[in-house]
Order: C-alpha cells, then sequence, then structure tokens
C-alpha cells in the first residue's frame, strides 16, 4: 500500500490491517518513508487513535524493525521493569539487583533523561569506567553470571522506534496513548522479556499529570503488552514530589548506594520499590503470594545480598571492584556545595517536583538539546519530603552546583518549589493503584 494512503486512511478514522502497519514500519526502517510522511501519520493517529489489534501490530513491527533478544539458555525467569520518568526517580538501581537477588533475570535496557525527568543511563554514566553500550555478549554473560545488567539501547533494538519518536518529538505528537504505548513496548519487547512490571507515574513531575490520565495509559499498556505475549503488570505510583531525597545524577547513585547497603532510605523510595520488586517476582511467576514475594524482596535488600550483586555488576561493566566501598570518593562531587534554609517555621504541606526536575536541568545535570553534555556531578540532595515539620532557617536541600551563580538559580527554584504552611498535611501512600493480573 502507498504511504500516503495507509496516512489517509488513518486520517479519515479506518482500521489498518496489520499488514499495512508493518508495512508503514517498514518503510519507517529502511527510509522509503520520508519524515513528512511520518509526521502525517502521526499525527493521523494522534487525532483519529489506534484500536488495540493496530497498537500491537504497531509495537510488534517496530519491535521487528531490529534485533529481538533471545536469553535461551537462562536458567532463571527473564524479566523487567519500566518507569515513565520522575523526578528523583532511582528505582531501577536498586530493583535491578534486588530482582536478581530473588533469582530473576533482569536485562535492564534504560534511557536517557527527558524533559524534567532525570534517565538511568544518565546516572550509571556517573560511575567510573562504567559502560552503557557492552556487545551483545558481554551483556549476556553479565546477565547470566550477575543477574541484572543495566545498559542503553543499542543502535539495532527498534530502529524504527528511534526514527519515528524523533519525528514525534518535532511534531506535537508526542502525547498519543497508542504512541507512547508502542514505542515503549516495543524496545521493551525487543529485550526478549518474559514478563514486564511497569510503574506509571502521575502528579505535578510526571509526564501523566493526573491519575486519571496515568490510568487510561497503564490500562492501555498492560493490555497491549499482554496481547503481545508478555505478561504485565502497572503500578500507579505519586510523583507529586521528588521520589528520593536526591535529584541528578552522582547525588542519586549515591542515593542509591546508601539504600542499598542499608545506611540511609527514603521511606517513599523503599515502599515503591520493594512494591516493584514484589511484583516483578509476582508476574514472572516466581511467586504466587504478594505477601511472600514483599518477604522475599525485602529479605534480598536487608541481607546485603543485593548490594553485592550491585557491586559485581558494576565491575563486570568496567567499573571499579570497589565502588561500593569507595563510592563517595569515585562518584564526581561538585564544587560548590550551598544548603538551602527554610524561609518560614512550620510543615512541608507541598514540593513542585517539575520545578525541582527543572531546576537540576538547569544546573547542567540534564539536556536542553540532545548534544548538551551532562554535568554528573551536580544536583540536590537532602530534600525533605511532604510532611517534614521545619523551623525558619532549617536546611530542606543541599545544592551542589559549579558555581554561584547557579548555585543561587538553583537555591531560587528550590524555595518557589516548596510550601511550607502551618498545618501537616494528609499523608498519602505512593503507590495508588494497579493494573492487571499477577
Amino acid at each position: 500500500m502507498l504511504p500516503q494512503e495507509t496516512v489517509r486512511r488513518k486520517r479519515d478514522g479506518e482500521t489498518l490491517s496489520a499488514e499495512a502497519i508493518a508495512e508503514f514500519v517498514d518503510g519507517i526502517t529502511d527510509g522509503s518513508i520520508t519524515d513528512a510522511q511520518i509526521a502525517a501519520f502521526g499525527m493521523a493517529v494522534y487525532f483519529s487513535g489506534l484500536s488495540r489489534e493496530e497498537t500491537i501490530a504497531l509495537t510488534l513491527a517496530m519491535r521487528d524493525s531490529g534485533d529481538v533478544l533471545s536469553w535461551q539458555g537462562i536458567e532463571h525467569p527473564v524479566a523487567d521493569k519500566h518507569s515513565t520518568g520522575g523526578v528523583g526517580d532511582n528505582v531501577s538501581l536498586m530493583l535491578a539487583p534486588i530482582a536478581a537477588a530473588c533469582g530473576l533475570a533482569v536485562p535492564m535496557i534504560s534511557g536517557r533523561g527527558l524533559g524534567h525527568t532525570g534517565g538511568t543511563l544518565d546516572k550509571m554514566e556517573a560511575i567510573p569506567g562504567y559502560t552503557t553500550q557492552p556487545d551483545n555478549a558481554l551483556f549476556r554473560r553479565v546477565v547470566d553470571e550477575v543477574g541484572c545488567a543495566i545498559i542503553g539501547q543499542t543502535a539495532n533494538l527498534a530502529p524504527a522506534d528511534k526514527r519515528f519518536y524523533g519525528v514525534r518529538d518535532v511534531t506535537a505528537t508526542v502525547e498519543s496513548i497508542p504512541l507512547i504505548t508502542a514505542s515503549i513496548l516495543s524496545k521493551k519487547l525487543a529485550a526478549g522479556l518474559g514478563s514486564l512490571v511497569l510503574d506509571v507515574k502521575f502528579g505535578d513531575g510526571a509526564f501523566m499529570t493526573t491519575y486519571e490520565k496515568a490510568k487510561a495509559l497503564a490500562e492501555t499498556l498492560v493490555d497491549v503488552a499482554d496481547g503481545a505475549g508478555t505478561r504485565t503488570t502497572a503500578l500507579l505510583t505519586d510523583m507529586n514530589q521528588p521520589l528520593a531525597s536526591a535529584a541528578g545524577n552522582a547525588v542519586e547513585v549515591r542515593n542509591a548506594v546508601q539504600f542499598l547497603t542499608g545506611a540511609s532510605r527514603d521511606s517513599r523510595l523503599e515502599t515503591v520499590t520493594l512494591a516493584l520488586a514484589a511484583d516483578m517476582l509476582m508476574v514472572s511467576g516466581h511467586e504466587t503470594d504478594h505477601g511472600a514475594a514483599h518477604a522475599t524482596v525485602k529479605a534480598a535488600l536487608d541481607n546485603g545480598r543485593a548490594a553485592d550483586l550491585f557491586a559485581r555488576m558494576v565491575h563486570e561493566l568496567g567499573g571499579p571492584a570497589d565502588f561500593i566501598e569507595r563510592h563517595d570518593s569515585l562518584l564526581p562531587q561538585a564544587p560548590l556545595n550551598t544548603p538551602v534554609a527554610a524561609a518560614s517555621s512550620g510543615y512541608v504541606s507541598a514540593i513542585e517536583a517539575r520545578d525541582i526536575g527543572i531546576a537540576v536541568v538547569e544546573m547542567g545535570g540534564g539536556r536542553r538539546t540532545r548534544e548538551d553534555e551532562i554535568d554528573h556531578s551536580v544536583g540536590l540532595s537532602a530534600l525533605v519530603p511532604v510532611g517534614t515539620s521545619v523551623g525558619k532557617g532549617d536546611p530542606i536541600a543541599m545544592i551542589h552546583a559549579r558555581d554561584e551563580t547557579s548555585s543561587q538559580a538553583a537555591r531560587n527554584a528550590v524555595l518557589r518549589a516548596y510550601t511550607i504552611s502551618s498545618e501537616k498535611p494528609e499523608t498519602r501512600h505512593p503507590v495508588a493503584g494497579r493494573i492487571g493480573e499477577g
């Protein structure tokens, strides 16, 4: 079928066959379809939508546009997790080794920061020597021998999605649930997973700002992933404040090491991490009872097994053998560290998580353009959570900046982001819902 006919049919609200969708995706991959035609198709989908069957067909076609990994010979269930993105969301760094310590194989293919949200890949690159782009042989060996490996997407993994997303990003068609679904799942399913758990975030610091929008996305993701043959569940988690007490790259890695070793654990971060890990055990079939699954993942964290596997993963992928022991001196550190003092006394009643994320980007901890180099050392730590009682002048955050100008800008941003009130706010559980069976 001519690509313009595919665009016209979707523009007019017709249902496309799996063959027509596969042919269009082939054209995206081999370059025979132009960026203009891709943009037109994206806009047609944006307004006309895709059915469940069309979304499954688009997901599978983009999955099959490049390599599809096989884990034949790996004895453990192959599972992964994907987050839709948030602020202070370093869950993957702890989740992968926790799940591996419980008997799962976790080939975690992660992305870079997007907009105001941080990226797992950028965080891992704060570790000296760590390679995020190993060849397939090394990737497979680390997953097999250690149990987990956190790496970046290779050029041959869902290349049609990479091109399609690049066009969507500049043509105002990103915010389409069917296209978001196909983009996320094509990459994850190309990793050859047996099961998948999704962390779909909502709130000020998430791309889906309301619970209702996040729920709609989660339902579509789970439905399409199941339809494509990968057993999937989703948790809906609150991103109306930073998840960890740190936001940045090196500062979030430091926070993750402290979490794994038990030196310090943020309460909301622990709740979300263990809930996702327990769901990974459930949906993979490794456990059949939620209570038992939660106890298993908590034990793997508390007995030090997860920390040991994180250390092994880092070393096998090129990082220092003693990274856990020496992480504080090995991670890049900003030259200027300045506390932010509360402007008044009371309770922290709200934190604009998006503003915190943007502050980190403006300090150099994220990208304004794709070509920008990241300063892994900058960020915010010691962020006090909602509900904390503070006195005027008490520290509510620590700024890690490269110069006085960016430090002052970050201070102003933090003070704008924090609301301090006389009444203590209600406590909200960070896990607000669950979609799917497992």
